[in-house]
């Protein structure tokens, strides 16, 4: 019989709620590799450049995450020193992600912009064109008016007439045309950009430029998250299958009962343990570790000895550390202590 002073505080977590997890990290880390080759491959328009920078983008995603995952496991094992290596390299990374996924997410809404800008010169141009119209009008007004002066109506104010009124059938034309131009869709992308630029009162350079680091920083930190949440859950499941951890109350000769009333509970003398015998008056509280730890009926720790033995904290602590200067006792890596015997 032994006693576990570790014992699990949740269960693992459900298939169902593992392949969401994995299903939001694989999401994100692809999305953030895509955004990350948008820009590595437009470096360069050679297909043996874009092969190895799109090779180089992958490669600095996948290791960026590594390195987050790793930063995990050696902080689990106490390691702090490898930990800030690995946080160190992994926040290069991110760096060279983050920067990949600006570079990639910008040239996206650059992309869905271009088609409000392109439907905008457009219907510049038609403008251009009327008022090119207009002012062609008002020039042959004023000829008109020169000709009215000299007496020369017939010959001179009829001819500008018809002209001002082919220009007019011109002008309508091309109004009716730019009015028939197809509406430009705006996206969803460049209808939030042109809202935060109202709120915030700036232009929409700005505020794309705001919005691509946020989403950037944010894809980064949701994947990292994600990729954290798998090694804790691994770890976890690691101990929880490995430790199998019971309680003495529940243990009786290799089978799980259900706990007794204490009214129910008869005292014999020919079993195995009994927990009396540590608690006997005529015994001092050093003895009655000493007995308890020598027959290895209650494991070697402040904890279990406490629970047992009805003993109260610092009489344990006082106890420990007197076994402890004797050699009976030492202490693990891990602060644990370790049983030696008489």
């Amino acid at each position: 019989m032994f006693y576990d002073q570790n014992l699990a505080i949740r269960y693992p977590k459900g298939p169902f709620a593992m392949w969401s997890v994995y299903s939001f990290t694989g999401a994100s880390i692809l999305a953030s590799i895509v955004f990350s080759l948008l820009l590595f491959l437009s470096i360069d328009d050679d297909p043996l450049m874009q092969f190895l920078f799109g090779g180089l983008a992958i490669i600095f995603e996948l290791g960026k995450f590594f390195a987050w995952y790793e930063v995990g496991e050696r902080h689990a094992r106490r390691n702090y020193s490898g930990m800030i290596f690995a946080l160190g390299f992994y926040a290069v990374l991110a760096a060279i992600s983050i920067g990949g996924s600006v570079g990639g997410i910008n040239s996206a809404t650059n992309k869905a912009q271009s088609h409000v800008a392109l439907h905008q010169s457009k219907v510049n141009a038609f403008d251009m064109q009327i008022a090119a119209i207009d002012k062609q009008i008002e020039l042959n007004n004023v000829a008109a008016e020169k000709y009215i002066q000299m007496e020369r109506i017939a010959t001179g104010v009829v001819r500008i007439q018809n002209e001002n009124k082919r220009l007019r059938e011109e002008q309508q034309k091309l109004a009716v045309q730019r009015d028939s131009l197809p509406l430009a869709e705006q996206g969803s992308v460049v209808g939030l950009i042109d809202s935060l630029a109202s709120f915030l009162h700036t232009s929409p350079h700005t505020a794309q430029l705001g919005l691509v680091v946020f989403l950037s920083i944010l894809l980064d930190f949701f994947a990292a998250f994600f990729v954290g949440l798998i090694g804790e859950e691994n770890r976890f499941r690691h101990q929880y299958r490995h430790m199998k951890p019971i309680t003495i109350d529940s243990f009786t000769s290799g089978e799980m009962k259900e706990p007794e009333m204490l009214s129910h509970f008869t005292p014999t003398i020919n079993s195995e343990f009994d927990g009396t015998a540590f608690n006997e008056p005529n015994k001092t509280p050093y003895e009655r570790v000493i007995e308890a730890l020598s027959t290895q009926e209650v494991m070697c720790s402040k904890r279990a000895v406490i629970k047992q033995l009805k003993l109260k904290p610092d009489e344990v602590d006082v106890i420990f550390t007197q076994l402890f200067n004797e050699g009976i006792v030492s202490k693990k890596a891990n602060n644990h202590f370790q049983w030696h015997g008489l």
